[in-house]
């Protein structure tokens, strides 16, 4: 079995999670980290045995042997740090959003396709066993056809003006950071919606605070999805068919099992426990696209992650949330 050598981009929350998920696959390496501050960067390398350790992002395509290249750099940056190592044929999983917008994910896209090297959005709720499950279920017509999904993701962000999640400099706002959960969720199961219809209340910085969406779709069927950094929600999805219903338990983003319910029968519960933080699955999927010689997922293929952003964009037009760097 070969072990593939991963490089990370970026050393914040999320590079240390991803670390400890790469440790749990067996043909995984973490080769290299890279961030602005050198001190950091080593203090990373020191704490997970990584053999290369650099204070500058350009200096990461020099290490060699490095067989993907995770980016974990805030969303703004994505863009960039993509098409730096894109250029440098460096296959590249790009933590979610994909982008700040369409524009740029189209973009992402072409260089990919233009240098043949493989590109995915590192969007983890995708690689769920819960998600495999529920999907299957669904294709089996277990709770028949799909009529409304509802799904919500909220949590309370003290207030920080200058901090990533209000600042529109970092393209702040609950609908980029987290509302692309439920949107995701809602594009898994239900496709591209017909129309889309979208609110929001701001902070004092311009940022949406609180976003509510309902989106209508070709056969009937509506999705009702909000996001917040307001509030605490149940962080819940639940899909409404014409034969009963499917919830996603836990938090549904990183779904730890199932419960199906139809009408006078006793709620049925199906466990899908996850290995640690559950970043792991993404990073065994990408491994298995490079074994094949793939340049994109098959599950998550480069036009899902665009219509995504082709989405999100709608929404902030409706919303009325344009970032200074657009």
């Amino acid at each position: 079995m070969r072990t593939y050598n991963w490089a990370i981009l970026g050393l914040g929350n999320i590079a240390h999670k991803f670390a400890e998920s790469l440790a749990l696959l067996p043909n995984a390496r973490l080769h290299a980290v890279a961030s602005r501050d050198a001190a950091k960067a080593q203090e990373f390398a020191a704490r997970f045995g990584v053999p290369h350790a650099v204070g500058s992002y350009d200096e990461l395509l020099t290490v060699p042997d490095i067989d993907v290249v995770y980016i974990a750099t805030p969303h703004t940056e994505h863009y960039a740090h993509t098409l730096l190592c894109l250029r440098a044929g460096l296959p590249v999983l790009c933590e979610k959003p994909f982008a700040v917008n369409a524009q740029q994910a189209q973009q992402m896209r072409q260089v990919a396709e233009e240098k043949g090297v493989f590109l995915m959005e590192a969007f983890w709720t995708r690689f769920f066993p819960a998600i495999h499950k529920a999907l299957e279920l669904v294709a089996a017509g277990t709770i028949g056809e799909i009529k409304h999904l509802s799904a919500d993701f909220g949590f309370v962000a003290p207030y920080v003006p200058e901090g990533r999640l209000f600042n529109p400099a970092l393209a702040g706002g609950s609908l980029l950071d987290i509302g692309v959960y439920p949107l995701f969720i809602s594009k898994l199961f239900l496709g591209e919606p017909q129309e889309i219809r979208a609110v929001a209340t701001r902070a004092a910085t311009g940022v949406d605070v609180n976003c509510s969406m309902a989106l209508a779709y070709e056969g009937g069927a509506t999705a009702s999805l909000f996001s917040t950094i307001a509030a605490q929600t149940d962080n819940q999805c639940i899909l409404y068919g014409s034969h009963g219903q499917l919830q996603l338990t836990g938090r549904f983003h990183a779904a730890s099992g199932i419960t199906l319910k139809h009408p006078n029968q006793e709620p049925q519960h199906i466990s899908c426990e996850k290995q640690g933080y559950g970043y792991l699955y993404e990073a065994e999927h990408v491994q298995q696209c490079l074994a094949q010689g793939l340049t994109q997922s098959p599950l998550l293929p480069l036009q899902f992650s665009l219509e995504l952003m082709q989405q999100l964009d709608v929404i902030r037009q409706q919303i009325g949330l344009r970032y200074p760097m657009e």
